[in-house]
């Protein structure tokens, strides 16, 4: 039995407790969570902590296999000029991706990440995940924005995610300006058929928007870079999240990420659909590739569920949620740390469907535990860092 006791305990799904308790059996599982020390506490070693103890974290979106690009794609190019960075250099010998993929994993863990919703375009992390004592639901990646390409497309992305079975995996699609609708319908029957929980980038950018809505647009020179004829594309008088959604599955959690150009009539427009949507903000990764932000401010009180990610290292300097909270406060400070805890914590879980096992500090769950300390009057500050517990 390990007992801590902190300045508060946030269970998330109730008040945060003053002088909380918390008492975890050793393999983590949380016995109870109180304002008092048990009776019988002198018999075992209570940690008395300043700070604040919180469930641990869920970062929904990340990209483990892309951890060796760290520091090798240069900040504020933009997102088209990102993209073609990546592919540029993202190949390299297998042993140099698994070393970073496997740093990248500890790195999560040792920011107090309990499970990671993980994008994939290979088989390159299968080892790492087998291993890792996080847990993480892996998101096969398909793209092709070539409509004669759709199937098989499709297929290979059915085999890569046979690969990752029996590891939680679902097929999903990149990008609306990198799936072609033939594409998303594919994904969409399946589905409709399959559990599959769907993720998707979503407004990276204003061109994405200007591409969908007049064909305009620095995406144009994306595809004449990649070789692509897009000569069938039609200006669809619309944004790109506009476009897709209908092409989306009613049958799944569906997740749109970054979402940096996303604005108040895109939401209403996604509210009148019957779509299981949730938001993910990576405010680092946003203002590494474009050096903006989101409009998180029009996302609030809309009934969503909103989480947190970190995207990869490719543009990010590391793997940190609690990073990401201090970057949305400061430009943010409508945004308190109890509502930030949040999102980094039950929303995500609930998004990954395993919000009976973590999220909150209950009884009967594992959900680590983290210390947060550094606050000032409950504000993330400069001096504000993690460390887990369990």
């Amino acid at each position: 039995m390990k007992i801590f006791r902190a300045d508060y305990v946030f269970p998330i799904c109730a008040d945060p407790i003053k002088n909380g308790v918390v008492i975890t059996d050793d393999q983590g599982k949380i016995i109870s969570v109180t304002d008092k020390l048990p009776p019988d506490a002198e018999k075992a070693s209570v940690e008395h902590l300043q700070g604040i103890i919180c469930p641990g974290f869920i970062n929904t979106h990340c990209h483990v296999e892309l951890s060796h690009l760290k520091d090798k794609i240069a900040r504020g190019g933009g997102l088209v000029n990102f993209i073609k960075d990546v592919m540029q250099v993202r190949n390299a010998g297998s042993d140099e991706i698994a070393a970073a993929a496997a740093a990248a994993d500890n790195e999560l863990y040792e920011n107090g990440i309990v499970a990671v919703g993980d994008i994939v375009n290979s088989n390159a992390t299968i080892p790492v995940k087998a291993k890792s004592k996080l847990y993480y639901h892996t998101f096969v990646e398909v793209f092709s924005f070539l409509p004669d390409k759709a199937g098989d497309v499709f297929n290979n992305g059915l085999a890569l995610l046979n690969e990752f079975k029996p590891q939680s995996c679902s097929i999903t699609p990149h990008a609306p300006y990198s799936v072609s609708k033939e594409l998303f319908k594919l994904i969409k029957k399946y589905s409709d058929t399959h559990k599959n929980l769907t993720s998707i980038h979503n407004q990276e950018c204003e061109d994405e928007n200007k591409f969908f809505r007049y064909k305009l647009g620095s995406f144009n020179e994306l595809y004449a870079h990649f070789g692509i004829d897009i000569n069938y594309f039609k200006p669809q008088a619309r944004n790109s999240v506009q476009t897709i959604i209908p092409l989306l599955t009613d049958k799944q959690d569906i997740l749109m990420v970054h979402n940096t150009c996303t604005n108040l009539k895109d939401i209403y427009f996604i509210k009148r659909f019957d779509r299981k949507i949730h938001w993910c903000f990576c405010p680092n990764a946003n203002l590494y590739i474009e050096g903006i932000l989101p409009k998180v401010d029009l996302f609030l009180g809309r009934g969503f569920n909103i989480t947190l990610g970190t995207d990869s290292l490719a543009s990010n300097s590391k793997l940190c949620i609690l990073s990401e909270m201090r970057t949305l406060q400061e430009k943010f400070p409508v945004l308190s740390t109890a509502e930030l805890l949040k999102w980094a914590t039950i929303n995500g879980a609930t998004y990954l469907g395993i919000d009976k096992e973590k999220g909150t500090i209950e009884p009967g769950k594992t959900p680590g535990l983290n210390l947060i300390t550094g606050l000032d009057d409950m504000k993330i500050t400069a001096a504000t860092r993690v460390k887990r517990l369990v």
